[in-house]
C-alpha cells in the first residue's frame, strides 16, 4: 500500500480520511483513500481532487502532485450507488452529470499549471484509467492494470477517454481496448505508451516521490508553459504551434528561474531554481 511523505500542513476539511492530502518539500500529494471500495470515487472525493488541484496551480510553495490511492486500487471509476433510476431521467442530465462531473475531473488534471504524476498502485478502471492517463506522468506498480471498462456496461467510454486515449496511442489500439473492455496488465500499457515506467510495488512510492522532487526541484513555470504547449499541440495546426511556442519562450524568459538557467549555462555551475 502506498504511503505519502510526513504532512507538513495541516487541514479541517471534513473529507481528510476519504482524500489524504500532504505537502511535503514542494509536492503536494493527493491520495484517494476508499480501499474498501476500490477507491471509486464519489462527488465528494471528485470535488475535493479538483480543488486540491486547483489550489497546486495557485500555490506558489507547490511544484509538483502526486496522484495515488491506497489499497489495491487506484480508482475503480466512478461510485455509480445513489445515481438516478433510468426512469426518472430528463433529457439532458446524463449529458450535464457527465460535464459537470467526469469531464471536470479530467481537465482538472489537464489545466494544473504543476506537473502531475500518477502514481498507479492498483486497478484503474473507467474514468479511474482516464484520471491516470491525464496525468503528465504515468507510474504503475507491477501489479497495476488498466480496464476500459464501459462496454462491459454498455456504455460510451466518458471521462475524456475517447480524447486522451487516441492521442496516447492512436485510434485503432484505442479502439481494441474499449471495444473489448479487456484488462491491461501495467507492463502491456508500458509497451502501448499508456505509462511511463513500471516498477516494483515496493517501490512505487519512492519513485514518485524521486520523479516528483526532480520536478518541484526544476523550472516551474518552464516546465507550466511546456505542459500547455504539449497538450495543445495535438489540436493545433503548424502555423498556431509555432506561435504558441515563440509566445511561450517569451513569457518564459521574463522568469527569474530562465535568467538563473542562463546565467548558470555561462557561469558553468549547477542552477538553483526557485519556481519564480
Amino acid at each position: 500500500m502506498p504511503s505519502s511523505p510526513e504532512d507538513t500542513t495541516e487541514s479541517t476539511d471534513p473529507l481528510d480520511s476519504l482524500v489524504l492530502h500532504t505537502t511535503d518539500n514542494g509536492v503536494s500529494w493527493i491520495t484517494l483513500n476508499r480501499p474498501e471500495a476500490m477507491n471509486a470515487v464519489t462527488w465528494d472525493q471528485r470535488e475535493r481532487v479538483i480543488a486540491l488541484l486547483a489550489g497546486a496551480s495557485a500555490d506558489p510553495a507547490v511544484r509538483a502532485v502526486v496522484l495515488t490511492a491506497t489499497g489495491r486500487g487506484f480508482c475503480a471509476g466512478a461510485d455509480l450507488r445513489g445515481a438516478t433510476a433510468t426512469g426518472d431521467r430528463v433529457p439532458g442530465d446524463v449529458a450535464r452529470t457527465i460535464r459537470l462531473g467526469a469531464q471536470r475531473l479530467i481537465a482538472a488534471v489537464l489545466d494544473c499549471e504543476k506537473p502531475v504524476i500518477a502514481a498507479v498502485n492498483g486497478t484503474a478502471a473507467g474514468i479511474g484509467a482516464h484520471l491516470a492517463f491525464a496525468c503528465d506522468l504515468v507510474l504503475a506498480a507491477d501489479s497495476a492494470k488498466f480496464i476500459e471498462v464501459f462496454v462491459r456496461r454498455g456504455l460510451v467510454p466518458d471521462g475524456g477517454g475517447a480524447y486522451l486515449l487516441p492521442r496516447l496511442i492512436g485510434p485503432q489500439r484505442t479502439k481494441e481496448l474499449m471495444f473489448f473492455g479487456d484488462s491491461l496488465p501495467a507492463q502491456e500499457a508500458e509497451r502501448l505508451g499508456l505509462v511511463n515506467r513500471v516498477v516494483p510495488d515496493e517501490e512505487l512510492t519512492a519513485t514518485a516521490r524521486a520523479w516528483a522532487q526532480r520536478l518541484a526541484d526544476g523550472p516551474t513555470r518552464a516546465i507550466a508553459l511546456t505542459k500547455q504547449l504539449v497538450n495543445a499541440s495535438l489540436d493545433s495546426d503548424r502555423a498556431t504551434a509555432f506561435a504558441a511556442e515563440a509566445m511561450a519562450q517569451e513569457i518564459n524568459m521574463t522568469t527569474q528561474d530562465a535568467n538563473e538557467g542562463v546565467a548558470s549555462f555561462v557561469e558553468r555551475r549547477t542552477p538553483k531554481y526557485r519556481g519564480l
